[in-house]
């Protein structure tokens, strides 16, 4: 793993320290990514569940899809 420094707010990482239950910065800053990737990543995840749980794309068209 790559070793990198960064200018971070130290109010706004005490915070979510404090709010996440981290104890070091490094394990915020990496749950804080995770996050960011996952929360970004749920609208896809979503549709994808829809489609396969009713046969069709929501996004799309409210026909069913053959199979």
């Amino acid at each position: 793993m790559p070793v990198m420094t960064i200018d971070l707010d130290q109010r706004i990482l005490d915070d979510a320290k404090r709010l996440t239950g981290a104890r070091s910065d490094r394990e915020v800053v990496q749950r804080a990514l995770e996050t960011l990737v996952a929360v970004r990543r749920q609208p896809a995840a979503v549709e994808r569940i829809i489609a396969r749980d009713h046969g069709f794309h929501s996004s799309t068209s409210e026909e069913p899809h053959s199979r």
